[in-house]
Parts: C-alpha cells; structure tokens; sequence
C-alpha cells in the first residue's frame, strides 16, 4: 500500500512524451499537479530537475525527480495499484518494450522529420520513412492484439500508450502538408486502432486537439530558423 503521494508533473501539453506519462497516472487513477513548461524559454526549476536533457517530462515524486517518459510510465506502473500498464507475461512484456522502442527509435524522428524539412525532396523522403514504420506497425499490432481490441489486449497498455501519444501529431501533419500517416486502405488495423483508441476516457483527458500541435510546429520551425539565421 503507498502512502501519501505528493505527485508534480511537468510537461508541454503538446509533448507526446509527457502525454504518455500523463496517461500512466490516469489509468492508475492517481491525483498530481500538473506544470506547463515552456520549452522555448526553458524555467530554472526543469534545468534543475532535468540537468541531462532539459526536458519534459519530469516527474517528482515526494521531492525525487524522474525524468524519461518510458520510465515514468514504468515506475507509475510498478508502484501504484490498479490495472497494469506493461503485460505481466515476460514474453509479452519483453515484445512491448521491442516495439516501443521501434516507435521512438524508427517513427517519431522521421514524423518530427516530416515538420522540420527544409525542403519539399527532404519532407518527402521523411514521409516515406514514417509510412514504413507504420507499416511494421500494422504488422506488429496483427500479432501483438492477437485479435483484440489494443496492443495490450482488451485495454490500453504500454504500447498503445506510446505510439497513441503520436496520434495528434500524425493529424496535425496531415493538415500541415496533406501526408496520411494512418491510411485505412494500407493500415486498416492501425486504423481502426486509433478511432478506438481516441475514444479512451485516458485519451479524452490529456490529449489535445490537432490544431495546437500545428501552432506549435510553425513556431518551433520559426525559432529553428530564427537560430539558425544567426
């Protein structure tokens, strides 16, 4: 039994990375102070917090910061009750950290790519590279679902938690440049996925609209340029 938590999160309501982590403690129903960070205009207390990288999201925990969206959400998952997050089957959970790894690894860099191109040959080769990764990810849901409703069965788990972060940013790029990451023709598994998993209560609590993922992208690629102009 954990006693009294005093729980304070700090991320950037745009951050897939502090989503994940903002979904962990939703599904364990735990109750925290959440912090806006401005990356931009980066505060003393996250340069504190987090030395190494300077970023979101942090966590702390009675005073002991964490830092890692992955490892947040697994130390959420070890010490609070409630339904699990990672499968309790070592083969299981061993798969789900693989494939993890493989969407921040093979899949965000290019979508993030997809954004930040320079020109229309580079956005259109990082487009090419997110489209493969998503392939491998309808592969991998067909055997990891097993014919259920998510990556981690009947419920949301590790991986859905991971690569579901992305989601709104797949939608903000598609407004952004017209590029489908998630075509129902190619991945109608990912697909169908995705619509149920954005009917989530833990979704509808900390995810937000396409629409501020795309005001943020025009301004992190206007401070790129402002950086590199000098």
């Amino acid at each position: 039994m954990v006693g009294k938590q005093d729980l304070k999160l700090l991320g950037v309501v745009v951050s897939p990375f502090a989503i994940r982590a903002r979904m962990a403690l939703s599904m364990k129903g735990v109750s925290y102070e959440y912090v806006e960070e401005d990356l931009f205009n980066k505060s003393e207390r996250l340069l504190k917090l987090n030395p190494v990288h300077k970023k979101v999201p942090v966590l702390i925990h009675n005073g002991k910061p964490m830092c890692e969206s992955l490892v947040i959400v697994q130390y959420v998952d070890e010490l609070f009750a409630g339904p699990s997050i990672l499968p309790a089957d070592p083969y299981e959970r061993a798969t789900a950290r693989f494939w993890t790894a493989y969407v921040d690894s093979k899949l965000f860099p290019p979508l993030m790519g997809i954004v930040m191109a320079k020109t229309e040959d580079e956005r259109a080769e990082k487009v090419t590279e997110t489209l493969a990764a998503i392939a491998q990810m309808e592969e991998a849901f067909a055997k990891c679902s097993e014919g259920n409703a998510f990556f981690g069965g009947d419920s949301i788990g590790y991986l859905d938690i991971a690569l579901g972060s992305l989601l709104f940013w797949f939608e903000a790029v598609r407004r952004m440049y017209g590029a489908e990451i998630i075509d129902a023709s190619k991945a109608p598994l990912l697909a169908a996925w995705a619509e149920r998993f954005g009917e989530t209560a833990e979704a509808k609590e900390v995810v937000p609209e396409a629409d501020e993922a795309v005001q943020y992208a025009y301004k992190l690629r206007a401070a790129y340029a402002a950086a590199a102009a000098k």
